[in-house]
């Protein structure tokens, strides 16, 4: 039976106020702009494709995925891609898939692994131009937060490996140091995001006017809205439109190849699932031989 999700703005609240409730400043904070600061998407806008894709290959390589788990792992981060825009069974699916993920792994491990898969997989694939824009904001003493609908324990890996002060992400029940299979309010996507930047910032005392966000798809509008400084990356077409007419800065750190691979919500989306076909494919003759 064909099932149907129905997402309220009560959803996106509540998701929002549970990423920032969970955030964690990494390193020391910064004083000599404590009311300003910098959010940055993660997927093809500080990282060329989808870290948490990224993480079910290395999931892969250690034989905790099927070929089947990882396609439709890929096929459920692809989601939102597909028609770029929010679609109630899409959402769902996408969910469902972020649940099975992390359903049964202990805290401490899944921590381990992204930082050992970080290291393997996702080190090569930071934008340096995007990190460049990060270490800006650094240096002139403002907090930088990555905001993700990835698991925020996968997130944290990343801020702290790029040495940012932390991240917004979703986040997962756990029980006595295991993942439960539920979410705790919902996945950190498209409102929900601007939600959790709202909340932090009441929480940090920061002044959304003076602080930037960066993002690399129109779904991240309501994060872009909430902040004074609205920042195109690696843009795909509809949300390179907008800033355009808005007059947003635009930051494009990609070769005419890789725009033509990742510009395109739809061609994104097949790409990840095909990739994550092939590398099951490809692990499982491996393992049989």
């Amino acid at each position: 039976m064909r099932r149907f999700w129905r997402r309220s703005e009560a959803d996106h609240v509540s998701a929002g106020e549970v990423a920032a409730a969970a955030a964690e400043p990494h390193g020391a904070r910064v004083e000599p702009d404590p009311t300003a600061a910098a959010f940055f998407d993660v997927d093809n806008t500080m990282m060329r494709g989808a870290s948490i894709y990224y993480f079910a290959r290395g999931l892969a390589a250690r034989k905790l995925f099927t070929l089947r788990d990882l396609a439709m792992f890929a096929w459920g981060q692809a989601a939102f891609r597909l028609r770029g825009t929010e679609n109630a069974e899409h959402i769902g699916t996408a969910k469902e898939a972020a649940l099975a993920f992390v359903a049964g792994q202990k805290v401490e491990d899944l921590v381990r692994l992204s930082e050992e898969i970080y290291d393997e997989v996702m080190a090569d694939r930071i934008w340096s131009g995007t990190r460049a824009l990060a270490l800006q904001h650094l240096d002139a003493g403002q907090q930088v937060w990555l905001v993700t609908a990835t698991p925020v324990e996968v997130a944290r890996i990343i801020a702290a490996r790029l040495g940012l002060t932390g991240a917004l992400g979703t986040v997962a029940e756990t029980r006595d140091g295991v993942y439960t299979g539920r979410l705790v309010g919902n996945l950190l996507h498209g409102p929900a995001k601007a939600e959790a930047v709202r909340a932090l910032a009441q929480r940090e005392g920061l002044d959304l006017a003076r602080c930037s966000a960066y993002s690399d798809s129109l779904n991240d509008l309501p994060m872009l809205n909430a902040v004074g400084h609205p920042h195109a990356v690696n843009p795909d077409p509809r949300l390179r439109e907008h800033a355009k007419t808005h007059g947003w800065p635009i930051h494009d750190f990609r070769t005419a190849r890789k725009v033509t691979m990742v510009a395109i919500p739809a061609a994104a989306g097949a790409g990840a699932l095909a990739g994550g076909v092939a590398a099951g494919i490809a692990l499982r003759r491996h393992y049989r031989a």
